[in-house]
C-alpha cells in the first residue's frame, strides 16, 4: 500500500465508477488519496455488504475513505487519527457545504488570485523543507508563497472558504513540484531541480484545482461522519458509543513513514514547523521510523504485557541476526509495531457491540529475506482475545514480489 498522498484527476464526489470516482449508488471523495483504487473498492464493497450496520468505525483514518463512504450510504461513520493534518483533511471531506459557501469560496478565490497577480501582499515564508530546491523551481516557489499568503488574507479563520482553498492549494503545490508518484513512496522526477517551464500557467493550475474541489464539495453525504483526533491504541478515550462494524486499513509493517510522505502538505499548511516535530509525530504513530523515531528504536524495549507469539519471536530473531548492520534496529521496529497493534486490539473491545464484525485490510512484508506474515499475527492476536470466525482473505498481490499480498483479516466479537 502506497503511503503517498497522491493527487487524483476526478472531481470530488463525482459519481461514475470504482476507479477513484462514485458509483451511481455510492459515494467517494477524489481530492487527494492515500489508498489505491482497489482498497477504495474493497471499503465500498464491505460497507454496501453490511447495509444493516448502524455505526461504523475506522480507528486509522488516513484520508477518511471509510467514514466518508459510511456517511454516503446513510450510516453513522466515526474515525480517529493521531495526525492532526489527516484529521483536518478528513473533516474537510466529510463536511457539508451550502451553495452560499461554494459561491463565497469562488469569490475568495478570485480575490486571492488578484492579490497574487499584482503581488500586493507579503509572500508567506518558504517552509523549512530540507532541500526545498528539489521540490520547486524558484518561479513555482514564488507563486506558491504569494498564494499561501493570499488565501488567509481573503478568508476568515476556520471558514469553509479557507479550508476549500487550502485543499486546492495542496493539490497545486504537488502538481507544480518535482515530486513523482510512480514508486511506493514519494520520489523526484530528476536528480536536479525540475523546471516546470515558462509555458506553464500556474494560475490556471490552481484555478482548475479550485474548480475540481468545488465541483465535489457541492454534493453532500446523506449520513453522518465524525472525525476525531485520537490515538488508535486507546479508542475508548476519544469515541463514544458502540460500533457494529469496523472497516480499516492500519499502517503496514513495512517501515513506511506516513509523516515523511505528508510533509509537503503539513509544512505548507502549518501542521509542522521543523524536522524535529515531524520525527516526534512519527514516533507517536504506529509504525513510525523516520528521523528521531529511528534513533529511539535502538534503545527501545518491549513491555512486560506485550504480545507473546512463537512465530513473532522467530521472525524477530531472524531479522536481528541478519547480516545487515541494521538488523537489530529493524527487529525492534517490527516488535514495536506488533506491540502497538496488540494494544489497539485489546483496547478496541470496549467500543464493540456484541456480534461486531471487523475487517482489517493489511499487507505482509519482508525484511532482509524474512517474511513477516502480518495477517497471521493479526489473526493470532484476535483469536487470543476471544474473537471468533477469524480468517485471512487474500485480496491481491502488492507488487512484483510474489510473496507480498494484501489481506482482509476478518473477525467477529462475541
Amino acid at each position: 500500500m502506497s503511503a503517498v498522498l497522491e493527487l487524483e484527476r476526478t472531481p470530488l464526489r463525482q459519481r461514475s465508477d470504482y476507479t477513484y470516482k462514485f458509483n451511481a449508488q455510492t459515494g467517494r471523495h477524489g481530492w487527494l488519496r492515500l489508498t489505491p483504487a482497489y482498497s477504495l473498492k474493497v471499503v465500498e464493497e464491505l460497507i454496501t455488504g453490511h447495509g444493516k450496520a448502524k455505526r461504523i468505525f475506522d480507528p486509522f483514518c488516513g484520508t477518511g475513505t471509510t467514514v466518508l463512504s459510511s456517511a454516503y450510504h446513510g450510516h453513522v461513520g466515526v474515525t480517529t487519527d493521531i495526525n492532526p493534518f489527516l484529521v483536518w483533511f478528513a473533516r474537510a471531506k466529510t463536511a457539508h457545504y451550502s451553495p452560499k459557501q461554494i459561491c463565497a469560496t469562488r469569490d475568495a478565490f478570485a480575490s486571492a488570485l488578484a492579490l497574487v497577480r499584482c503581488q500586493n501582499i507579503e509572500p508567506a515564508p518558504a517552509p523549512p523543507i530540507h532541500n526545498i530546491e528539489r521540490w520547486w523551481s524558484p518561479r513555482a516557489l514564488d507563486f506558491l508563497r504569494l498564494l499561501r499568503a493570499a488565501i488567509p488574507a481573503v478568508t476568515k479563520e476556520n471558514s469553509a472558504e479557507r479550508t476549500l482553498l487550502l485543499i486546492a492549494f495542496c493539490r497545486s503545490l504537488i502538481q507544480l513540484s518535482n515530486a513523482a508518484f510512480n514508486h511506493q513512496s514519494m520520489s523526484f522526477k530528476d536528480d536536479c531541480q525540475f523546471d516546470i517551464g515558462f509555458d506553464v500557467d500556474m494560475e490556471y493550475v490552481y484555478s482548475e484545482d479550485v474548480r475540481f474541489v468545488l465541483s465535489g464539495a457541492s454534493e453532500n453525504p446523506v449520513g453522518e461522519g465524525y472525525v476525531v483526533f485520537g490515538d488508535a491504541r486507546n479508542p475508548a478515550a476519544v469515541v463514544e458509543g458502540l460500533f457494529d462494524l469496523v472497516v480499516t486499513s492500519p499502517p503496514y509493517a513495512n517501515r513506511m513513514s506516513y509523516i515523511r510522505e505528508l510533509r509537503p502538505y503539513m509544512y505548507w499548511i502549518g501542521f509542522l514547523i521543523n524536522g524535529r516535530d515531524a520525527g516526534e509525530l512519527d514516533w507517536t504513530a504506529i509504525g513510525g521510523t523516520w528521523g528521531i523515531a529511528t534513533s529511539r528504536l535502538t534503545d527501545w524495549k518491549r513491555s512486560t504485557d506485550c504480545f507473546r507469539s512463537t512465530y513473532l519471536s522467530q521472525v524477530l530473531d531472524q531479522i536481528s541476526h541478519s547480516d545487515n548492520k541494521n538488523g537489530a534496529v529493524l527487529a525492534n521496529y517490527v516488535a514495536k509495531y506488533f506491540d502497538d497493534i496488540w494494544t489497539h486490539f485489546r483496547r478496541l473491545i470496549p467500543v464493540l457491540c456484541r456480534g461486531a464484525e471487523l475487517h482489517y485490510i493489511v499487507g505482509n512484508s519482508t525484511f532482509y529475506g524474512t517474511l513477516v506474515s502480518t495477517e497471521l499475527l493479526y489473526a493470532e492476536m484476535l483469536t487470543a482475545l476471544g474473537f471468533s470466525g477469524v480468517e485471512c482473505r487474500p485480496i491481491r498481490k502488492r507488487n512484483s514480489k510474489k510473496e507480498l499480498v494484501e489481506f482482509d483479516v476478518v473477525a467477529r466479537w462475541q
